[in-house]
């Protein structure tokens, strides 16, 4: 076993705090992977306070995590040390099942082993990318192409894939007019692969005070949902509706914005229920959707897409004893657009768990 340097969440209400954890010895088809940067997703904030339910403590979150080969399993051939890698939200799936033989074990039947917070192969609780080194199975590392830039990479398998998933599966391209609710990490990567699709992109966000961002990612249009003559101006009009914020919205309204045939496609996920009046998708035979993340083969799909089109999110790094200022600063939208953790700063910041 391998004692690291990690942040974890002592609890659902407590700050983060230094400490240890254990990662596995690596096995024959495992490869250990010296994490360099960890990006800081909603997603970890909703974990460790227990928003989408109850989880065990100490727990290490982060699932956007990029990094260099170390060592590789005996059995191991897909990557060798030195090779610039990630991990994204999961590590593992049955692959047994109807999803994961056709490719698609983000879907396994059977639930898909999380990168944090879920039971792992040997029983114990998954820890996330908030830590210094992590042992995966290499079928769920992603190769991160040198034309990304490192520090910038990380968010990609999360926020990345989570957006390219589901562009890429309702066909947004040329000829579609695409609508991204909400310009945070999700969405402003949202935005700049849509365009690099060619889509038509419109951004729907609270307030105009991203347009000059929103136009610079390739953003067409730009619309504040707070002014209720946006819905009134756009009914009709777009193919897709992709809404990126985890809160709750009047759905009725979005849909309202659909052509025939079109779809509102969740990838926020609030907390609480999403009530739908069902007679408003009768209206233009409309959709009403979730995707979440992407394959193993998408995933990798995607950072070759963001490799090709220049593709990167928009980061600021901060430091490991900075990541409980930056969960409040993600819950106040007061980031452009996604916090990344440098990795290094644990290898001092850290202390033995108690």
């Amino acid at each position: 076993m391998l004692t690291v340097n990690a942040y974890a969440a002592p609890s659902a209400t407590e700050p983060l705090v230094p400490t240890t954890i254990e990662r596995r010895d690596v096995g024959p088809k495992d490869v250990l992977i010296a994490i360099r940067y960890a990006g800081v997703c909603h997603s970890d904030i909703h974990t460790v306070r227990g928003d989408w339910g109850p989880i065990a403590y100490p727990q290490v979150v982060g699932h956007e995590i990029v990094g260099e080969v170390v060592e590789v399993g005996s059995d191991a051939a897909k990557y060798a040390v030195g090779d610039r890698v990630g991990v994204g939200c999961m590590v593992n799936s049955c692959r047994e099942c109807e999803n994961c033989l056709a490719g698609m074990e983000n879907y396994c039947l059977k639930g898909n082993t999380g990168t944090y917070a879920s039971t792992d192969r040997d029983g114990t609780i998954t820890q996330g990318g908030y830590s210094t080194h992590v042992v995966v199975d290499e079928d769920f590392v992603l190769r991160v192409p040198e034309a990304i830039p490192y520090e910038a990479a990380a968010p990609l398998l999360c926020a990345g894939i989570t957006t390219y998933s589901p562009l890429a599966h309702w066909n947004a391209g040329p000829g579609k007019r695409v609508a991204v609710v909400g310009m945070g990490g999700l969405g402003h990567l949202g935005v700049k692969i849509a365009h690099a699709m060619g889509a038509e992109v419109t951004v729907l966000s609270q307030s105009l005070s991203k347009e000059e961002d929103g136009k610079r990612f390739g953003a067409d249009n730009y619309y504040a949902t707070s002014d209720e003559e946006t819905f009134e101006t756009l009914a009709n009009h777009f193919d897709l509706i992709l809404n990126t914020v985890s809160a709750k919205l009047d759905l009725s309204k979005y849909l309202g914005l659909l052509r025939l045939d079109g779809a509102l496609v969740n990838v926020g996920a609030p907390a609480e229920p999403l009530p739908i009046q069902v007679f408003s998708l009768f209206r233009n035979r409309l959709s009403f959707a979730g995707s979440g993340i992407g394959s193993i083969g998408e995933t990798q799909e995607m950072l070759d897409f963001c490799a090709e089109h220049g593709i990167a999110p928009e980061i600021e790094m901060i430091a490991a004893d900075e990541i409980n200022e930056a969960y409040e600063r993600v819950l106040k939208s007061d980031v452009r657009y996604r916090f990344v953790i440098d990795t290094k700063t644990l290898e001092t910041e850290t202390a033995p768990a108690a």
